[in-house]
């Protein structure tokens, strides 16, 4: 049986189309839902021109209630991905899919990671303090922001008149080029999902 994944994104999903596209005919990974905490995300109508169901979630929703988790169950969904997804996971939903919650961050945690440090925010903190590299982190997500176990990392380097938005475009470049590759091994490792 195929694993079905949920993609948890908050803005224009450039990571999360990539997932989409790279599991796209895949007998063993289906992406099944794109989730998202903005109505006007760009991840949403991306999502949607590729057939894939989107549900939209509030923060009264997701952290006062265990709504969520039957839209995950109603879509099959065994496993998260959270790509640019900006809410701390709350404990619940950690607890429904232990070890089976992975991030991606764009710097090389422990180091840029917590509370406030994402996007251009991480990139601005390396530039001004004078990296000579940075890169990507993949882990697995505990109830702390960027504080789960690292399951993967990659580098590039920092050069001296690079700005905030060059250390950007550098970073999702490996987002983009690992990301999928990760989930993919990840996911033929996993034990899978019940067939009922």
């Amino acid at each position: 049986m195929a694993h079905h994944i949920a993609l948890f994104a908050s803005g224009t999903g450039s990571n999360a189309r990539n997932i989409i596209k790279y599991f796209q005919g895949s007998e063993t990974v289906r992406v099944a839902l794109v989730v998202s905490n903005k109505k006007d995300a760009g991840v949403l109508p991306m999502a949607q021109a590729y057939g894939v169901p989107t549900h939209i979630v509030s923060r009264h929703s997701f952290y006062e209630s265990t709504e969520i988790l039957e839209v995950l169950q109603q879509h099959q969904v065994d496993f998260i991905a959270l790509a640019g997804f900006l809410w701390l996971i709350p404990a619940y939903l950690v607890r429904a899919f232990p070890r089976r919650i992975v991030n991606i961050h764009p710097a090389l945690l422990p180091r840029y990671g917590g509370k406030g440090m994402y996007g251009m925010h991480v990139h601005e903190a390396v530039q001004a303090a004078g990296e000579t590299e940075t890169g990507m982190t993949i882990h697995y997500v505990n109830e702390q922001y960027d504080e789960g176990d690292i399951l993967f990392q990659a580098r590039c380097p920092v050069a001296p008149g690079d700005s905030a938005a060059d250390i950007a475009r550098n970073v999702l470049a490996l987002e983009h080029r690992h990301f999928p590759e990760v989930l993919a091994r990840l996911l033929d490792t996993a034990v899978a999902p019940n067939a009922d």
